[in-house]
C-alpha cells in the first residue's frame, strides 16, 4: 500500500508534481512512447483510468469513444460529464471496453491487484491494458528508499507511491490470463529537482536505452486479455522510441468523454 495520505491531497499533490519541470519532462516522454503504442491498438472504446497534469494519453488512440476517469480539477469541455468512481469498481459493463490505459494508477492505488481484476472484468476478450509504472530497480527507486518517511510523517509524491516491480505486475496479469505482448522502458536521468541540472543529464536517455534498459525509471507494459485456447507468444521488449458506481480512489475522480 502507498504512504501518500488522503485521496484528495494525493490527487492535488500529484497534479502539482507533474506540472513541475521533472514531472513535465517525464510526461512528455511517456506521452511520446504511448502514442506509438496506442496507434497499434484497435477498438471503438478506450478508457484512461486517472490523469495528472496536462497529459491526455488517449489523444493518440484510434478509438471512436475515449473516456478519461479523472480528478475534479480537470477542465470540462462540451463533451464532458463529471463522474465519481473507484478504480477497483469501474462504472462500465462487463466486457465493454477495448483498451484500458493505467498511467501510474497502480503506483497509487490502495489495492493494485483489485484494480487489475476490475480491468479484467470490463475488458473485451482480446482487449488490451497498457500500464505505466515507476520502476523500483532504478535511480528513482533508490531515491524512494533513501527518503523513507519519518515516524508520524509521510513521504512526498511521487516517492510515497508503491513502486511495483515489473515482474510482479506480469505475475498478476498472468494469473488473470493476460498475455504480455509488448513493453518499453524510458527515463534514465536521475530524479534531480533543479531543471537546468536535470536537462544536463539528457545524454543518459540514449545511453540507457543501449546499455542499461531495465534500470529505467518508468516501464510501459502492454498485455492482451486472452480467450481460452489461445496460444501465448513471447513479447518483444522495446527500449528505443519505439451505470456509474460510487466514489473514487485518487486517480479516478471525474470522467472525460471524447467522441472521435
Amino acid at each position: 500500500m502507498h504512504n501518500c495520505g488522503k485521496a484528495v491531497d494525493l490527487g492535488r499533490e500529484l497534479t502539482d508534481w507533474f506540472s513541475r519541470p521533472m514531472g513535465q519532462t517525464l510526461q512528455r516522454l511517456e506521452s511520446g512512447r504511448l502514442a506509438d503504442v496506442l496507434s497499434k491498438l484497435y477498438g471503438p472504446i478506450a478508457v484512461q483510468i486517472g490523469c495528472y497534469g496536462d497529459a491526455d494519453f488517449l489523444r493518440a488512440s484510434l478509438a471512436a469513444t475515449r473516456i478519461v476517469l479523472d480528478h475534479p480539477s480537470w477542465d470540462g469541455g462540451r463533451n464532458e460529464v463529471g463522474v465519481r468512481a473507484q478504480s477497483d469498481a469501474l462504472p462500465f459493463d462487463t466486457k465493454s471496453i477495448h483498451v484500458a490505459v493505467l498511467p501510474h494508477t497502480l503506483d497509487f492505488a490502495d489495492d493494485p491487484h483489485g484494480v487489475l481484476r476490475e480491468v479484467d472484468r470490463v475488458l473485451m476478450p482480446e482487449g488490451h491494458v497498457v500500464i505505466i509504472g515507476f520502476n523500483p530497480l532504478s535511480l528513482w527507486g533508490l531515491r524512494k528508499l533513501v527518503r523513507l518517511p519519518v515516524i508520524g510523517r509521510r513521504q512526498q509524491v511521487p516517492w510515497c507511491g508503491q513502486f511495483l516491480r515489473l515482474a510482479r505486475i506480469k505475475d498478476w496479469l498472468a494469473l488473470l490470463d493476460f498475455e504480455t505482448t509488448a513493453g518499453s522502458m524510458l527515463c534514465y536521468r536521475p530524479p534531480v529537482g533543479n531543471a537546468a541540472l536535470y536537462e544536463r543529464f539528457l545524454f543518459l536517455e540514449a545511453a540507457g536505452d543501449r546499455w542499461w534498459p531495465m534500470l529505467a525509471a518508468v516501464y510501459i507494459l502492454v498485455a492482451k486479455k486472452r480467450e481460452l485456447g489461445m496460444i501465448s507468444i513471447r513479447p518483444e521488449w522495446k527500449t528505443k522510441n519505439a451505470v456509474v458506481r460510487p466514489l473514487a480512489e485518487p486517480v479516478t475522480r471525474g470522467a472525460r468523454w471524447v467522441q472521435g
